[in-house]
């Protein structure tokens, strides 16, 4: 299903959601991932539903030398976000096939400034991910709005505007307003 393998074998609706969500076709050739709306159990791989083909989209634009954030991924809450990036930096770390992926947290919270992703967390440096956009980006609804609006922020987006494939609404039944 992937281009890296997958370290199990999916669920009906994972498998389902990666054909949905996949930036290639059965051939290979590019193709825009598909709306897609995952609704499951707690506990049964809603974030593996998605994360697995955008980090299947990332090695490949890695490969082809594609720069910027390549998924935006929202979260409702920062303590979701930071499990969240717990929980994707213990895979790129495990999975050689993601040594080159890069992924940063953008909070409001103080934190910890990582440059690189390591067993104990996300890129953080804020400097840098403004030079250097991650390929994937965790952040919040209120954060995103900052994001947008700062003109510090604003070459994250320049240097991404071609990039960016994936938007992420975690707990999508969360948000109001």
């Amino acid at each position: 299903l992937l281009s890296w393998p997958l370290p199990y074998t999916p669920y009906r609706h994972q498998a389902e959601a990666f054909a949905r969500l996949r930036s290639v076709d059965d051939l290979g050739n590019p193709r825009r991932p598909l709306p897609t709306l995952v609704t499951t159990g707690t506990g049964s791989g809603k974030t593996e539903s998605f994360l697995f083909p955008i980090l299947d989209h990332v090695v490949r634009a890695k490969r082809a030398g594609q720069q910027g954030v390549k998924a935006l991924i929202l979260y409702p809450m920062n303590a979701l976000a930071n499990d969240q990036a717990a929980r994707l930096a213990t895979l790129i770390t495990s999975q050689p096939e993601l040594g080159a992926v890069t992924a940063g947290l953008y909070t409001g919270q103080d934190t910890v400034q990582r440059t690189k992703v390591t067993s104990e967390g996300l890129i953080t440096d804020r400097s840098l991910m403004r030079s250097a956009p991650p390929d994937i980006l965790l952040t919040n609804y209120k954060m995103l709005d900052q994001l947008l609006l700062r003109h510090e922020d604003a070459n994250i987006w320049k240097l991404s505007a071609t990039s960016l494939q994936y938007l992420v609404l975690d707990e999508f039944h969360t948000y109001d307003g």
